[in-house]
């Protein structure tokens, strides 16, 4: 009876608490709904053509990747160039799910790479415990039993995915052909995510130890590995269906604007609770200070981890979204020059902004894409390469810190505590810092304080 009287108290509560959210909160809420649904009138009556349409659909990708990127290099301090290789494993294993079973009616790709994923994960965190046990185990050690295992995990993935794919398929073809279509890409996209994720952390695992500036270079070499990879991936790595340098080509077209606009706005929640809670202050005072955080008992190699993985994680879903866009996917659209996309956006909308990199990334998208390469004569449709970064240098010169600084719009921006008024004594203002045992400090800068009597 009293839980019952407990459920009923908690549910007649949760209006009241929806009512009682913060006027940015709702503000937020409004805008995004009216930017939601001016997009789509125009897209459903043909204000906004096709082409446009793929452009503000990229611009959105482009936000996710880039709200990673800040998350690690702006928020966190680490100069990392690597974003745009998790970008590239998100965007050819959402892909390879979705082709098999667009194309060869078949749920061994989403079997595998969920069995793949969710293995890989237990294995991860198995294995975290009891290394959390043992002394002094440096990180290349552990990266070996990590990548063992993962290895191992693969193989049993892959014969479990054999005998699970056809259960799996049944149960995914009593749905409607176009709603398991639906689910099949958005698990598609998530599990992508989270591959990268769990790449991330084991290719963070020796390399988080390397400085800002030789990460930087190791985080590159990455994306030109993957880029590599990919160029091989019908022969090295197996998948016939990716066609290797040739590009792969069939991949159902799904990320409508509904779609990456949800991603889009639930990445920006995500991000900004994460900043606003005292894991997020805990990832700024690491790229503030390393020393100072450490000295203040800051697991700086953890927080910086994490969010190496968090990043990479955002960076896999928006490359799931980008693979189902125009269909085709090929290994050039992730070399290691198209790698510096995501720093660009980052440092155009400013180093530790959430609403800069949104500002900048449909900014890129909008002026690359559509304006410089629609209005510039024809024939010098390739000189958008060069008038870009002319206004990037031009706008670096004008505006260091960014297009926006270190603007954030109301919902985004954190409200610190107010600060404590000292209080007034006959001998001069006191500072209220209580001690251990509640007491109050006096304030060093009163010489008749501090003489004690």
């Amino acid at each position: 009876m009293d839980a019952k009287v407990t459920r009923d108290t908690r549910s007649s509560r949760l209006p009241a608490n929806l009512l009682r959210l913060a006027p940015s909160t709702w503000g937020f809420l409004a805008t995004m709904l009216i930017v939601f649904v001016a997009v789509q009138l125009a897209i459903s009556e043909r204000v906004l053509n096709s082409f446009w349409e793929t452009i503000i659909r990229q611009g959105a990708v482009m936000a996710i990747v880039s709200l990673g990127l800040n998350l690690i290099y702006g928020f966190n301090g680490q100069f990392s160039l690597g974003q745009w290789g998790f970008y590239a494993i998100g965007a050819y294993a959402a892909a390879d799910v979705t082709w098999r079973w667009d194309q060869a009616h078949s749920a061994s790709g989403l079997v595998v790479l969920f069995l793949l994923v969710g293995l890989a994960g237990v294995w991860f965190w198995f294995l975290s415990r009891q290394l959390a046990r043992v002394a002094r185990v440096d990180a290349l050690t552990a990266f070996t039993l990590y990548l063992v295992g993962m290895i191992v995990v693969a193989f049993v993935a892959i014969y479990l995915g054999q005998v699970l794919t056809e259960p799996v398929a049944a149960v995914l073809g009593v749905l409607p052909p176009g709603l398991a279509m639906q689910v099949v890409f958005v698990l598609a996209v998530l599990l992508a995510g989270a591959l990268a994720a769990e790449v991330s952390f084991l290719f963070g695992l020796p390399v988080l130890t390397l400085g800002s500036d030789y990460f930087g270079i190791a985080t590159l070499g990455f994306t030109i590995i993957v880029k590599v990879l990919l160029d091989n991936s019908d022969t090295m790595l197996g998948f016939a269906e990716m066609k290797g340098a040739r590009g792969m080509v069939g991949i159902p077209q799904l990320t409508s604007w509904a779609w990456v606009f949800g991603f889009l706005v639930l990445t920006v929640i995500v991000v900004r609770n994460l900043l606003h809670s005292s894991t997020g202050r805990a990832i700024v005072s690491v790229r503030e200070d390393e020393i100072a955080a450490k000295a203040m008992g800051i697991d700086v190699a953890r927080y910086k981890n994490f969010t190496f993985v968090l990043g990479s994680l955002l960076a896999g879903i928006a490359g799931g979204l980008y693979a189902h866009i125009n269909g085709f996917l090929h290994p050039d659209t992730f070399n290691f020059i198209k790698s510096f996309d995501p720093m660009i956006v980052v440092v155009f909308g400013g180093l530790g902004s959430v609403t800069g990199t949104l500002v900048a990334s449909f900014a890129w998208a909008l002026m690359l894409e559509g304006v410089l390469r629609l209005f510039l004569p024809q024939g010098f449709e390739t000189w958008r390469f060069v008038v870009y970064p002319l206004l990037l240098l031009i706008m670096m010169l004008l505006r260091p810190k960014g297009l926006l600084g270190t603007f954030e719009a109301p919902f985004l921006r954190q409200v610190l505590p107010p600060a404590r008024r000292p209080a007034v004594s006959e001998n001069g203002p006191r500072v209220e810092a209580p001690t251990a045992a509640g007491s109050v400090l006096p304030n060093a800068a009163d010489p008749a304080e501090g003489q004690g009597g």
